[in-house]
């Protein structure tokens, strides 16, 4: 089939496997066309520029540049094409929503996923292609200035798939060795990054740390108690019972007086 009427398709995965297995899920869907295949962040950046593909499957990390750091050198060149992520690691489930990525895929991932976003991508159409790009470029240069805004919503991950959970739906976040436990209506949400990446951009008028693994969400707390050591036990909605530290307990304390 002519590429000049289906879509034109670069790869940039540094795995071979992996990289292979893209291709040939690629060569299965005859409205795309595959022009490229990179093993690394900086061939990845002159090909895209070089060969304008429409769309780009990029792994976030690889070497030479990293996915975030390719779409930044893009940032001021003309038409960009639209940018499905995939990574083995969900350390950036706080940012990619907000780099407004076509879509996010979490490896491993079934050919039906990877279909499911390519269409999507195609759906999109070359103008909206264009806007989230241009958004994503501002997103990427403001993240590494160390956002200070507060949060608003974090990706997820459930049953294979990434959704965006906001934040003011977050009743409370435990910290789970490298990992920290988002709890919302019930369910934990894994995610891989420190509690202490989400403390400085939570509403500190909402949130409030507990303790060094734990910080709850005050519109989901039902009561405050003290135990027998003068230590605040915080009763949440679902039932959980969390003691607060000795300075947080006398803090809490003097602010309700």
């Amino acid at each position: 089939m002519n590429d000049m009427t289906t879509t034109r398709v670069l790869i940039a995965e540094d795995e071979p496997l992996a990289a292979e297995a893209l291709a040939d899920w690629v060569a299965q869907m005859p409205q795309l066309t595959l022009v490229a295949t990179c093993a690394d962040g900086v061939s990845a950046l002159a090909q895209i520029r070089a060969l304008r593909p429409q769309l780009v499957l990029m792994d976030i990390h690889m070497p030479g540049l990293s996915g975030l750091q390719v779409m930044k050198a893009l940032a001021g060149d003309g038409p960009r094409p639209a940018v499905i992520f995939t990574t083995a690691y969900d350390e950036h489930a706080l940012a990619a929503f907000e780099l407004h990525a076509v879509d996010y895929l979490l490896k491993p991932f079934a050919r039906e996923r990877l279909v499911e976003a390519i269409e999507h991508a195609l759906a999109s159409g070359a103008a909206q292609a264009q806007e989230v790009q241009e958004a994503t470029a501002q997103a990427v240069s403001a993240l590494e200035q160390a956002p200070t805004e507060p949060l608003t919503r974090v990706l997820v991950r459930d049953q294979g798939k990434i959704f965006p959970l906001h934040v003011d739906q977050i009743e409370y976040l435990r910290s789970d060795t490298k990992y920290t436990a988002l709890v919302s209506r019930g369910r934990s949400f894994l995610v891989r990054l420190p509690i202490a990446s989400f403390e400085p951009r939570l509403d500190p008028a909402r949130f409030i740390r507990l303790h060094r693994g734990c910080i709850v969400n005050l519109d989901f707390v039902d009561a405050m108690a003290p135990d027998e050591n003068s230590q605040l036990v915080v009763q949440m909605r679902d039932g959980s019972r969390i003691t607060a530290n000795r300075d947080v307990s006398r803090r809490l304390r003097e602010q309700s007086l």
